[in-house]
């Protein structure tokens, strides 16, 4: 099915349940709400008459308005007036939420040990405010399990959460929905450590990784220590660890020191495989900043941690390479201090 034209499109990032900074970011780019009076929360309908917001997913987690963040986005996704694809909180919510076939009495994402544990604080906070295992919960997953994960749309712009690989999409495209998004033998299959599949799912809603020599472990935004770095796979001149691996400025490690710099190790042969296509992708996911946004020509990041004070961020585009022109973000991306 072809997609409808629009003028362009608004690619927005992740918002983590801050609906009073999306709603601002609405306005600033020409949206308009109508009224939903048959909405059961009286959520109104956001829409532009030339223009078509895409959102790169992760709506939950962290922040207060989580009910309010995916009532809004949800409206504009089944009117038609946005489009969304799934983001790695949104598929750690599903996996939440299904029961494992293979373990009786648990989930996809464990609820058990240690492990589930942790899961279930990083979690926390969407369960409580949409009620976990109410009918608000379920039909909640259920839509969420109706998104894709990733989306490339006739007018030549491509859209996924964290990072566009072909080689990952292709090993999931014979598990996927026509659509692409879950079957249930795509999220079972997707959420067995260790299986081709997982790692696809990593890869695409999380990024790939690399492995960080022992002296640089570090602690992340919630406290844990991480032995691998993100890679920047949108970089075609990195040949070293330094300049593959993302790591924030003033990331600390486990000593509670701020993290010396990663060594100029060079990279063996293949670890690194950038993206080099024409057609431009817009991501989230990378907590980037204003002046690290336009990655490339052709990749654009549009998460600036609006879940931790940043500001939520859209990039405007009506066509060819993106440009920082094209950035808006509430608050203004001039008060952001990210």
């Amino acid at each position: 099915m072809q997609d409808r034209q629009f003028a362009g499109y608004d690619v927005i990032g992740d918002i983590h349940g801050h609906a009073d900074e999306l709603v601002g970011l609405l306005g600033e780019l020409g949206y308009s709400e109508s009224p939903q009076p048959s909405h059961p929360r009286q959520q109104g309908l956001w829409s532009h008459p030339l223009r078509q917001a895409i959102f790169v997913g992760d709506l939950i987690d962290r922040g207060p308005q989580q009910v309010r963040t995916v009532d809004l986005v949800r409206s504009m996704v089944e009117a038609g007036s946005a489009r969304m694809v799934l983001g790695n909180h949104e598929f750690n919510a599903i996996a939440w939420a299904t029961r494992d076939p293979e373990v009786p009495g648990d989930h996809l994402r464990t609820h058990l040990g240690e492990r589930g544990e942790k899961n279930r604080h990083q979690h926390e906070e969407f369960l409580q405010q949409v009620g976990g295992d109410s009918p608000l919960h379920h039909d909640y997953i259920a839509w969420f399990r109706s998104l894709p994960l990733w989306i490339e749309l006739d007018a030549g712009l491509r859209v996924v959460h964290a990072c566009w690989d072909q080689r990952s999409m292709d090993l999931l495209k014979p598990l996927l929905a026509a659509d692409h998004s879950l079957t249930r033998q795509a999220l079972v299959e997707g959420s067995r450590k260790g299986s081709p599949q997982y790692e696809a799912i990593e890869v695409i809603l999380k990024g790939p990784e690399i492995d960080l020599p022992d002296t640089h472990h570090y602690c992340d935004k919630d406290g844990n220590v991480r032995r691998r770095a993100r890679m920047r796979w949108w970089d075609p001149n990195a040949t070293t660890l330094r300049q593959v691996a993302e790591l924030l400025e003033g990331t600390n490690g486990p000593d509670g020191g701020v993290l010396s710099p990663v060594p100029e190790t060079p990279l063996d042969a293949g670890v690194h495989q950038p993206y080099t296509e024409a057609v431009p992708v817009a991501f989230g996911h990378y907590w980037r900043s204003p002046a690290t946004a336009i990655c490339t020509a052709t990749t654009v990041c549009v998460d600036y941690s609006a879940g931790s004070g940043g500001p939520v961020v859209a990039y405007r585009w009506s066509g060819g390479p993106f440009d920082e022109t094209q950035l808006v973000g509430f608050p203004s991306l001039e008060q952001s201090t990210r």
